[in-house]
């Protein structure tokens, strides 16, 4: 028996039909190593787990033919060229030479159908890290973002996300928030992201910026969801929408608040501290699974 720890959610599980997705997701955590050795502020040096280029290998590693098609959406990024091209030299040196970027800044840039045609024909996706807000803002009910789930939930489409482009994933996103507070009513800003994965909120740089509390508060306004939190050079492959591995040379921290026994956040002002009880937390490292249970 594998050493690695397999959680599953103790709940019954419902009669409710779930339209399971025949692609994989993979979120990042940011700042995914990209080749190069550890800088000497990077604990990555006493990291065991610590493999150079893993995830983004991982990613090609997913797709479905030998000679993929990958997009780069550097939407979220203030500098997109420059990240964009970043990528495209990782791919070719994971010897993926058929890589695009779609440099979509606007709504209107995202109708062109040179742009919806690359997404018909690819087998990869991967959106940049940046500003989330930018990505729902550019991405929300458009046509690509349509033709995006479609091939996500018919056929094997691998669609990556780091850092901005992991949280937009998730049906809940938080975009705004102090990053080692959030523990204040109205301090932390959440909306609707691209709706990939659903039933979940996913936070980035999750352990170095210490965002557990603004995660914590979040799942109190809906508890019904689950937190994923992704450490840096650490990210989840999700397959059928609910089977998540982790990779990477960090840490995921799961926080489940289905099981919790009372907050305040309904009966306090803003500005007062929001409290939440029995929340469960799993810290979850390579190798690791969990299964989500869907409702």
């Amino acid at each position: 028996m594998s050493e690695k720890q397999n959680i599953a959610e103790e709940k019954p599980k419902q009669s409710i039909e779930y339209r399971t997705p025949n692609g994989a997701l993979i979120a990042i955590g940011g700042r995914e190593n990209k080749g190069d050795e550890p800088g000497e502020d990077d604990n990555s040096h006493n990291n065991l787990n610590f493999v150079k280029n893993e995830i983004l290998e991982r990613f090609v590693q997913e797709l479905p033919t030998k000679n993929p098609l990958i997009l780069v959406i550097p939407t979220a990024s203030s500098y997109p060229e420059e990240v964009g091209q970043t990528y495209v030299k990782v791919f070719h040196q994971l010897n993926v030479k058929n890589v695009q970027v779609l440099d979509i800044r606007t709504r209107e840039d995202s109708c062109k159908e040179e742009y919806l045609d690359l997404v018909r024909k690819a087998q990869g996706i991967m959106f940049t890290g940046g500003d989330q807000l930018k990505l729902t803002a550019v991405f929300g009910g458009t046509e690509i973002m349509r033709l995006m789930k479609e091939r996500y939930f018919k056929e094997h489409l691998v669609i990556a996300g780091t850092s901005a482009g992991a949280a937009a994933m998730s049906t809940q996103m938080i975009y705004q928030g102090m990053s080692g507070g959030g523990f204040i009513k109205g301090s932390v800003s959440i909306t609707a992201g691209l709706e990939l994965l659903n039933d979940a909120a996913i936070d980035t740089h999750f352990i170095t910026r210490g965002r557990i509390v603004r995660m914590a508060q979040m799942i109190a306004t809906n508890p019904s969801f689950i937190g994923i939190g992704l450490e840096e050079d650490t990210g989840i492959v999700v397959k059928k929408g609910r089977e998540i591995e982790v990779i990477g040379s960090g840490l995921v921290v799961i926080v489940d608040g289905r099981g919790s026994t009372g907050s305040n956040i309904y009966k306090v002002e803003e500005g007062v501290p929001v409290t939440i009880r029995d929340l469960k937390v799993h810290l979850l490292g390579k190798g690791d699974t969990y299964t989500m249970e869907i409702f």
